[in-house]
């Protein structure tokens, strides 16, 4: 683990395709068929787009991008073991995700999420908004800076430095491009267990 940050964390928030859920899910292939271009992201693109009906049928397509890769949902390796530790610990959890309410809950359903808050982007701003993370914080009664947000990509980076929290990047092969954007990066999600004061026995 690499870190410039070593206090310990009074909650744990986290993304959830690629931390915490392995969804497979091919964003190369859902930015081609929808046609984004670089440099926007996919929901950012469809609500710019004046042709509503070709926004309309993006949202559709990207719906069912995100419920067959919920549909397939298996945990990240360690996601399951670290969150029951927490909760045994009682450390406040959340997650804060860019996907749709229905495929959180497909998700859910399949893996039992038991984390205490979950927020997707219907229920705020897309990351790298702070605003989810803010209102997990708020809803966790745990001020920013006691919190660290942990996530695959850079938008997750983004949103916890707009919030005022620690930024974890789990790294994995497609994401090594990241890490100077990070406060902390993690190999293993097993990492996180002495940044909320804990072992790993």
């Amino acid at each position: 683990m690499t870190t410039a940050t070593p206090q310990r964390f009074a909650a744990v928030l986290f993304d959830l395709d690629g931390t915490l859920a392995d969804t497979r899910l091919d964003f190369t292939a859902i930015r081609a068929e929808v046609g984004v271009p670089e440099g926007i992201g996919v929901l950012e693109y469809l609500d710019r787009l004046e042709d509503a009906a070709r926004a309309e049928q993006g949202r559709q397509r990207l719906h069912e991008f995100e419920m067959r890769g919920a549909d397939a949902a298996e945990w990240i390796d360690g996601a399951e073991s670290l969150l029951q530790r927490l909760a045994r610990a009682r450390v406040p959890t959340g997650i804060l995700t860019r996907n749709s309410r229905a495929a959180v809950a497909r998700t859910g359903e399949i893996l039992d999420l038991a984390v205490d808050c979950i927020l997707t982007r219907e229920d705020c701003a897309p990351k790298p908004d702070p605003e989810g993370l803010l209102m997990l914080s708020r809803r966790l009664s745990v001020p920013p800076e006691a919190c660290v947000y942990v996530g695959d990509f850079v938008y997750d980076l983004q949103a916890a430095r707009n919030a005022g929290m620690a930024a974890c990047l789990l790294r994995n092969p497609g994401n090594q491009r990241f890490v100077d954007q990070a406060d902390l990066v993690i190999d293993r999600l097993d990492e996180l267990l002495p940044l909320a004061g804990l072992d790993h026995s």
